[in-house]
């Protein structure tokens, strides 16, 4: 081996060690037992990223389990304050232990929860609203926990006469506290909080950070300081021993300290040390300090814009035609090597259009929790499928359409779809559903529901048994999405000269003349005249399907009004004769907006 090859090897394996998992810097690159401001950014921002990507309920009771620990310095100020006379410095020592469990063992507290979700919302890299559910889920918990905690203290005879008199006594001195001074203390309450953050991200070991939150949450008593979740905690106590209503408590009380909190975390400390940091930042953060900030409206209204986060990695470059005639087909791809068969459905249809790209987009799911894709192994992903990719380039050149393929890596693999798709402007999303249901695992901000019932475009699924459409099987129903089966069928059928038979289900013998004549001008207003035309008297719609099914390759099914992405993804369509036939089945859903009473209450 040469020394070239050598020295590559070495500086490979110290980027290896010097990088965590996240891309973040692990050591100084100046001073190695030192970081420098840019440096630490990058390391809050990498947690800021798992932060606000966290689900609901993993916040939650992460939050919960912070908001009880806090539970643990109420009771030993309380204790302690007891036992030593109310001395001030005596009182105060064990003060901040439950601060140390809380942030040494990682759980979810509000104030020093503002930092590292702010930086990332500062850099356009999270939206506001993401920023803001991140705050509700994580204070919900925290207050659900400080109660729990109250309660436990008021009626488990945990606190001794004495000790419980002197909780009461620190309770109703917070809520006797003018409002201003509430405000004011809980500023500098809420600056040594996200400070403590700050120092926290620059210390390398965990005595370091003991020792750090240790002294800095030790001034909080000693300065006469209020912090929100342990106000709460108190508010609660006095209000469980009918001291105190919830309402007083809340307004004159808690929500001074919270509001002086966030200010004192976010803009006297984040915003201070966001702009101390200069514009390399996020050289190598933040998944190598990706560059695709959001838009001004989807940072404002997140999720109801578009996109509310950026995707870990995303290899897509600019659309190879940008024309807006083009009519584009995304093709998500979650296994290159099994999904062919959905390239070459989309290239058939994109075949029979003068100006049309396909695009399919490598999707890859990364675990929700535990192991994170460092920077070699982003790199190697995006390799990879590339080369996985490229094998199916050869099935677009035999259909001489427009053909790009990119990579995105991300947690939430079905909203990653749908940001793909709108950014993308695509006109038809291509899918596949196996029995797998990777889908139905994703993650997203979003609820499923919100997702897919304001669809970018209109979306095929298909329960892929061998692509082969050339003897295609059309129920009829009426409703867009049955328009939409009627236009991929006729596409398909001029496409690779398919043989095309119309069904539709009437309730008995009296019905069939009606159901005749219906399907008559049915086809003939969608140019379908030629089309064999059966219609079936059973009122079975799933027998009928699985009964014509059997002479036919390929049956094409529109979804009912209800929906069908939601269906799928939570398994509760109920059409089993997707599962019955032997042949492949597409399902077909046209993006239509909601109407306002939609929007308001949902559909039935």
């Amino acid at each position: 081996m040469s020394d070239s090859d050598g020295t590559d090897a070495e500086e490979s394996l110290r980027e290896a060690v010097e990088r965590s998992r996240s891309g973040a810097p692990a050591v100084g690159s100046v001073v190695r037992d030192r970081f420098s401001s840019d440096e630490v950014f990058q390391r809050i921002v990498a947690a800021a990223d798992e932060e606000i990507t966290a689900g609901n309920r993993e916040l939650f009771f992460s939050a919960l389990a912070g908001g009880f620990a806090i539970t643990i310095t109420f009771l030993l100020y309380v204790s302690m304050k007891t036992s030593t006379g109310s001395d001030p410095v005596l009182s105060s020592l064990l003060y901040p232990l439950g601060f140390i469990y809380i942030i040494i063992g990682g759980y979810q507290l509000y104030t020093e929860n503002t930092l590292p979700p702010v930086a990332l919302t500062l850099e356009r890299l999270a939206s506001i609203p993401a920023l803001l559910r991140n705050w509700v889920v994580v204070l919900a918990g925290n207050f659900t926990g400080g109660a729990m905690g109250a309660a436990a203290l008021a009626f488990g005879g945990v606190l001794s006469p004495e000790a419980g008199m002197i909780a009461a006594e620190i309770a109703q001195e917070g809520v006797d506290t003018a409002w201003w001074s509430l405000f004011s203390k809980a500023a500098f309450a809420g600056l040594i909080v996200a400070g403590v953050v700050w120092v926290e991200y620059a210390a390398r070991d965990t005595i370091s950070r003991l020792v750090v939150v240790y002294l800095a949450f030790l001034a909080i008593p000693l300065g006469g300081l209020y912090h929100s979740v342990v106000s709460f905690t108190e508010m609660i106590y006095l209000v469980l021993l009918g001291d105190l209503s919830v309402v007083v408590g809340a307004t004159e009380f808690v929500l001074p300290v919270l509001l002086g909190n966030t200010v004192g975390g976010v803009v006297l400390v984040t915003v201070v040390n966001y702009f101390q940091t200069t514009e390399k930042r996020l050289a190598s953060a933040r998944f190598e300090g990706a560059e695709r900030q959001l838009s001004i409206s989807e940072w404002t209204l997140g999720s109801l814009a578009g996109r509310s986060y950026v995707p870990l990695l995303d290899t897509e470059d600019a659309p190879a035609v940008t024309d807006e005639d083009t009519y584009r087909v995304l093709v998500p791809i979650l296994n290159p090597r099994t999904e062919a068969d959905l390239v070459k459905l989309a290239c058939t249809l994109a075949s029979e259009r003068q100006d049309a790209l396909v695009s399919p987009v490598h999707i890859v799911q990364t675990p929700p929790e535990g192991h994170k894709y460092g920077t070699t192994e982003r790199r190697q992903i995006a390799d990879e499928s590339e080369k996985l990719m490229d094998e199916l380039g050869e099935i677009a050149a035999e259909y001489d359409v427009e053909y790009e393929t990119s990579t995105v890596v991300s947690q939430r693999s079905f909203e990653a779809l749908f940001e793909v798709a709108r950014r993308n402007q695509a006109d038809l999303v291509v899918m596949q559903w196996d029995d797998d249901r990777v889908w139905g695992a994703a993650r997203a901000d979003r609820s499923l529901s919100d997702l897919t019932r304001e669809l970018p475009c209109d979306f095929l699924v298909l329960k892929n048994r061998g692509f082969d459409p050339s003897r295609i099987l059309l129920p009829t129903e009426g409703g867009h999405n049955c328009e939409l089966g009627s236009e991929i069928a006729s596409t398909l059928r001029s496409a690779v000269d398919a043989e095309l038979s119309l069904l539709h289900v009437v309730d008995g013998r009296d019905e069939r003349e009606a159901g005749e004549q219906f399907l008559e001008k049915w086809s003939r207003d969608h140019n379908l005249e030629d089309a064999t035309r059966t219609v079936d008297d059973s009122g079975n719609i799933e027998g009928a399907i699985a009964r014509e099914a059997r002479s036919h390759s390929l049956v094409i099914i529109g979804a009912t009004e209800r929906g069908l992405l939601s269906r799928l993804v939570r398994d509760s369509l109920n059409l089993s004769v997707i599962d019955d036939v032997e042949c492949s089945v597409l399902l077909t859903e046209r993006a239509t907006p909601r109407s306002l009473s939609e929007r308001l209450f949902g559909r039935r």
